[in-house]
């Protein structure tokens, strides 16, 4: 049977298959499972969680045998970004540090969509710690992109970062009983300065970061407090609904979740809604020097296909942009140093043989457990911490984070929506990436990304097409705290009229 005969699923059918008992959760555990197996090769995954994966898609099995399903989400396979917690099972952070750590809690997110029935397949692969912006610097290896990608080549297509094993685990899918094609997972990642959107628009699926407060933190081991996020990736916008519907609200262990309760989101179906009088605004200023002729036309057809929809779309200007990748380096640097502070060898985490003294058991652990990335990240943020160095830098950096949100609040005078690229470019190769350093991949590979984050907006990429190298292009839509209804309205909108592919040829050679 040829793929366009195939039914594609989302959440809600799946559920309406376990309901019809056309399908069981076992069957569909089992499937994705394989598909694991299947694509190892591409390495998003960290941990597969197998047997606790069979135990809940039994206790769901037996829910929807009872009559007793406990939501939509009942059963669906949930693939968790490595940097939360999951009691008993590991909890790495792609790090030596922590490479043998199994927390004793799971993450409010976590905890939540098993609350939900949700299944646990595993854990997927990241940056050290969440910093990058391709799933490369990970002590299990790098995670390859599933587009354009040859099983036996050394060199591939980045997945993005740094929630590229996610993204990753979301661009697979099972064809089951050559009749249903399922999106064999979806998934959490976090997003400090884009990374749920880089590695979502570079492997071809919907990836959303929250208003900042909307979803709780509590189990997310940090990497930049005031600006990580969970984020939701699936194949579409409608699951990505699902997820938030279930993981989003206040919680009492986290201070800066927001307090005002979440209505759930309900979306009509696509070709029931209309975009006309909504005004979206072309930031200028993110189309900068190296962003790649074909995003740009992308995104300049996509702007007139909304107007030609009814939309009223014009030109805006944000002057600060050009300097929120500094201004995030400096934030990101410093707040990194502070939380870096507690692996110490002694709680948790690795623990060295030297034990000299307390000091040299602090050193040693540090220097062998943490990366060069990790550890030049906390040196040049003490460095920015220092007493004579406090104002020049981190002061200065706040000062231009609040000019930076001016812009912001100041646009949605003009604006209801932003539209703007996710990444400058397709996917790059592997070889070409690791030509620059962390520090100044993460600075091009964020620039449309992270100003989101600098805000607490909400913001989600889009899948729009392929290029001409067959690998996905993405655009980002950002709105005003808490309008993730009107933003992911939009992109269902746009879902509908551009018809990205559902799936990807594993067998590309």
């Amino acid at each position: 049977m040829g793929m366009d005969k195939v039914l594609h699923t989302n959440i809600k059918i799946v559920n309406k298959l376990f309901l019809d008992g056309a399908l069981t959760p076992s069957d569909l555990i089992g499937a994705s499972l394989k598909k694991v197996i299947e694509t190892k090769q591409f390495n998003a995954f960290i941990t597969v969680s197998k047997n606790e994966a069979e135990k809940q898609a039994e206790a769901s099995l037996q829910r929807f045998k009872s009559k007793q399903s406990k939501s939509d989400l009942d059963g669906v396979p949930i693939a968790v970004k490595d940097n939360f917690c999951t009691k008993d099972i590991k909890t790495t952070c792609a790090s030596k540090m922590l490479e043998n750590f199994s927390p004793p809690y799971n993450a409010t997110v976590c905890q939540r969509l098993l609350d939900a029935g949700a299944v646990l397949v595993g854990k997927t692969n990241l940056d050290q710690f969440a910093m990058g912006s391709g799933t490369v610097d990970s002590i299990y290896g790098p995670t390859k992109n599933v587009w354009k990608c040859k099983a036996d080549s050394n060199d591939f297509h980045i997945a993005g970062g740094s929630s590229g094993g996610s993204a990753v685990a979301v661009a697979s899918g099972v064809c089951f009983g050559k009749k249903y094609w399922f999106n064999s997972f979806r998934a959490i990642g976090s997003d400090t300065g884009g990374s749920t959107r880089n590695p979502a628009s570079y492997c071809g699926v919907v990836g959303l970061k929250p208003t900042y407060g909307l979803v709780s933190r509590h189990g997310l081991i940090p990497l930049v407090n005031s600006m990580d996020v969970p984020g939701i990736l699936a194949r579409n916008v409608d699951d990505v609904v699902s997820i938030l519907n279930a993981v989003a609200g206040h919680d009492k262990q986290d201070s800066t979740c927001l307090t005002k309760p979440f209505k759930k989101i309900r979306l009509p179906p696509a070709n029931k809604m209309g975009i006309k009088g909504l005004k979206i605004g072309i930031p200028i200023e993110y189309n900068c020097e190296y962003l790649s002729d074909e995003v740009l036309d992308m995104w300049d057809e996509i702007a007139q296909t909304l107007q030609n929809e009814g939309a009223i779309v014009k030109e805006v200007s944000m002057p600060h942009t050009q300097y929120s990748i500094v201004c995030y380096s400096v934030l990101n640097q410093c707040e990194v140093a502070s939380n870096m502070a507690r692996y110490d060898g002694i709680e948790y985490g690795y623990r060295a043989d030297d034990d000299h003294s307390t000091e040299k058991l602090y050193a040693v652990s540090r220097r062998t457990a943490f990366n060069d990335i990790v550890k030049n990240r906390i040196l040049t943020g003490n460095y920015f911490l220092l007493g004579r160095n406090y104002e020049k830098y981190f002061n200065q950096a706040l000062k231009v984070r609040r000019l930076i949100m001016n812009d912001f609040d100041n646009v949605w005078e003009d604006a209801q929506l932003l539209l703007t690229p996710t990444t400058l470019t397709e996917a790059p190769l592997y070889s070409d990436f690791i030509q620059k350093t962390n520090r100044d991949q993460c600075a091009f590979q964020d620039f449309c990304t992270q100003p989101a984050n600098m805000a607490g907006i909400p913001a989600v990429s889009v899948p729009i097409k392929l290029s001409k190298n067959g690998l996905p292009l993405s655009l980002q839509i950002m709105g005003r705290n808490l309008s993730e209804p009107m933003l992911l309205a939009l992109a269902k909108y746009i879902e509908h009229l551009v018809q990205f592919p559902q799936y990807v040829n594993f067998k590309q050679k």
